[in-house]
Formats: structure tokens, C-alpha cells, sequence
């Protein structure tokens, strides 16, 4: 299996960043403050890593389209707009999330972050299955502009 260097560089680093909120959430539980804002921070740095690996490849390079069977590619469009739906809904969210506990505005922060870690979790984990549908169950397709990765041509 051949698999492609940027994109699972990128797919370890988002994985890596729902671990990292994960552990974090622990530590929060557990009244380790600083220890979580540490973990959080680092959360946050390896899900911009992975965005700038995912912008630079889709920007230089392109987008890899489905190459699985045509009769599942419908399926795969939809699975894919839910993921960047969730995955742009959790950005925002992961942001507002770590300026509020930044500035210490703890009420807000405490409001939005299990939310936003759930939304991340699921960010996660759609990623990672696209990835799978992309690279290793089935071979990816040509490489495209977004825009037709995602419609098709």
C-alpha cells in the first residue's frame, strides 16, 4: 500500500489533536488547570498543523477525488460536506473556545468547551474515515480543485 505523505501526516495530526482534547477534558475533571490549558494549547497548535498541511496541499496540489465505485460516490459527497460542515463548525467553535479560556472569561468557557469537544471528537473521526475512503479502502482518484473533488468532474 502506498499511501500519500501529506495527507496522512495531516490525519495523524488531527487524530493527535482530538487525543490532546481528550486528555485534556481529564485534567479539566480533575482540577489539573494548568496542566489543561498546557494540553489544550497543544490541542489547538497540532489542529492548526494539520489545517496548514490540508490548505497548502489543497491550494498547491489539489484534492484527491473518490475513486471508489460510482454508485457509492453520492454517499461519499454527503459523508464529505458533513465532515467539512462539522470540522468548519468545530474550528470556529475551538477558537472561541480557546480565546475565552485565554482571556478567562471561564462562563463561556466552560459553557461551549465540552460542546466544542464533542464536535471535534466527531471532526475526528469523520476525518479519519475519509481518509480511509480515500487512501486505503479504496484508491484515491485523480487530484483536482476542491471544487470538483467535492461536486465531482
Amino acid at each position: 500500500m502506498n499511501l500519500p505523505l501529506l495527507p496522512t501526516i495531516s490525519t495523524f495530526f488531527i487524530v493527535l489533536s482530538a487525543i490532546l482534547v481528550a486528555i485534556g477534558w481529564n485534567l479539566v475533571l480533575r482540577r489539573k488547570i494548568e496542566a489543561h490549558k498546557k494540553v489544550m494549547v497543544a490541542a489547538g497548535a497540532s489542529a492548526l498543523t494539520f489545517f496548514i498541511i490540508y490548505m497548502s496541499r489543497t491550494i498547491f496540489i489539489g484534492n484527491t477525488a473518490f475513486g471508489g465505485p460510482d454508485e457509492l460516490k453520492i454517499f461519499y459527497t454527503v459523508f464529505l460536506i458533513f465532515h467539512i460542515t462539522l470540522a468548519t463548525t468545530g474550528g470556529i467553535m475551538g477558537l472561541f473556545t480557546i480565546y475565552w479560556g485565554w482571556k478567562n472569561q471561564l462562563t463561556k468557557h466552560r459553557k461551549i468547551g465540552p460542546i466544542t469537544s464533542i464536535v471535534w471528537f466527531f471532526t475526528a473521526i469523520t476525518g479519519v474515515m475519509v481518509y480511509l475512503l480515500l487512501y486505503v479502502i479504496y484508491e484515491g482518484g485523480h487530484t483536482t480543485s476542491v471544487f470538483k473533488a467535492i461536486l465531482g468532474g
